[in-house]
Parts: structure tokens; C-alpha cells; sequence
């Protein structure tokens, strides 16, 4: 495990906005550089809203608290400006955009992120890489993000997304969410490509264990009613598989 933290997120409180509901409640979490965290918790126990937050989602307001990433303070930045920065979030239901393809959506991400040019052969060679590593058809590139793709696709074309931005730390919620087993498995392959090419740090939210089978997790953390109630090594994923939340209740 990093001694150095790459996020550190203190005392954090987040309402929904117009709602005045609060959803966490002083949520506190570090991780590493190069670690590999999990977030699991019952449904509505704000494990999403979390996540959201860290990427400034306009719908949400943090009332309290504050977020860094690499020491620097991102609390209240736009989202546009954390993604620069080397954050990245794969969506538990990815929006279809259109309009705007998967080629052209991923090329202008990266040059918007690193302020340069990306000769478009280099980009085209790159891409088609990539994607064989995700078992995605080429022609994909050419459709229109997520418009009439299936679930499985659409988180493919997330899990693409990452090993092409290649962020220093991704956030993946629930990305495993609605796939079937094969889709599971290619996904997870992008997961550790982006660990093996990339070496950055994950948050991963979830309350399924299929997508952690084939990753060494370094912190699980336990969210219940908007608050970190547990927290162990990756030991503590296989006894919540085996017992559930009920103890944590």
C-alpha cells in the first residue's frame, strides 16, 4: 500500500440539491496511490452519491467537509476541471449522446485533458488497440456514444474510455451492474490492463463481488446510511459476501 494519499476526503457532507435532504454524513476516506479501494453498503446508502460528489455531479450539494486530490483542494470545482486533473468515473448508467461519436468523444477527452494535438492516425491505431483488448467490434468507434448499445457495451465503452484517458485515479460505480458473465469477465480484463499499463488508483462502488474476483484489493469500506461504519483489508469483502450487511445494520 502507498504511504502517499492520492484522495483524501474529510468530513464530508452532500445533500441533494433543491431536496435538502442530506445524504452523507461526514464521510472520511484516503486512498493510496496505486491502491485499489472498495466501497460496498446496502442500497441507498449513498455509495453512488460518494462518487458523484468527488466529480462535482451538479446535483448534488456538499454542505460540509472537504475533498483533495494529490493535496490539492477540488472541493466546489467544476467537473470538467477534476477530469483535467487525472480523475475519471465510469457511471452506473452511462448516458447515450447523440450526435457525438465514440471516436470523436474519447479523441477530444484526451486533447482537452492534455492540451495537445493527437495526430489522427496515431489516435485510430491506438484506439483499435485498445478495444480489441475489450473484445469491442472497430465499428463501434463510429457510432454515436452509447446510442443503441446494450448495457454490456455501454460499460465496455466506459471501462475503453478509461485505458484511453488513463486517469490517475478512477472511480468505477457500479460497473458490473446488469452484466452477464462473459461481460463481467472482459471488463474485468479492462480493469487490470488499466492497473498494469496506467498503475492508478481505484474506488470502486459496488455490492457485488464478481467484479473484485480478479483484483487485490488494499481497503474496503463500509457505507451505511451515509456514513463509513467499517472499514478492513480486502478480507472484509469475502465475509460481507458471506454474511451480508446485517451486523453493519
Amino acid at each position: 500500500m502507498s504511504n502517499k494519499n492520492i484522495l483524501e476526503v474529510k468530513d464530508l457532507k452532500v445533500s441533494v440539491k433543491e431536496e435538502e435532504k442530506e445524504i452523507l454524513h461526514g464521510v472520511n476516506l484516503s486512498v493510496g496511490e496505486g491502491e485499489t479501494h472498495v466501497i460496498m453498503g446496502p442500497n441507498g446508502a449513498g455509495k453512488s452519491t460518494l462518487g458523484s460528489s468527488i466529480m462535482a455531479d451538479p446535483r448534488y450539494d456538499i454542505t460540509a467537509g472537504s475533498i483533495k486530490f494529490k493535496g490539492e483542494d477540488i472541493t466546489g470545482i467544476s467537473t470538467d476541471k477534476i477530469a483535467k486533473k487525472g480523475l475519471f468515473i465510469s457511471f452506473q448508467n452511462p448516458i447515450e449522446v447523440p450526435g457525438i461519436t465514440l471516436f470523436n468523444f474519447i479523441k477530444t477527452a484526451i486533447e482537452t485533458k492534455t492540451g495537445e494535438h493527437i495526430r489522427f492516425f496515431d489516435f485510430q491505431k491506438e484506439l483499435k488497440k485498445t478495444m480489441e483488448v475489450l473484445n469491442m467490434d472497430p465499428a463501434y468507434a463510429e457510432r454515436d456514444l452509447n446510442v443503441g448499445f446494450s448495457g454490456g457495451e455501454k460499460k465496455k465503452a466506459e471501462i475503453l474510455q478509461l485505458l484511453m484517458l488513463k486517469p490517475e485515479l478512477a472511480i468505477l460505480d457500479e460497473t458490473d451492474s446488469g452484466l452477464d458473465v462473459d461481460a463481467v469477465r472482459i471488463v474485468s480484463e479492462g480493469i487490470k490492463e488499466y492497473k498494469k499499463s496506467v498503475g492508478g488508483a481505484l474506488l470502486i462502488i459496488t455490492h457485488s463481488t464478481r467484479l473484485l474476483e480478479a483484483l487485490t484489493v488494499d481497503r474496503t469500506h463500509v457505507l451505511v446510511d451515509g456514513k463509513v461504519v467499517a472499514e478492513g483489508s480486502g478480507k472484509l469483502v469475502d465475509e460481507i459476501n458471506e454474511n451480508g450487511f446485517e451486523k453493519y445494520l
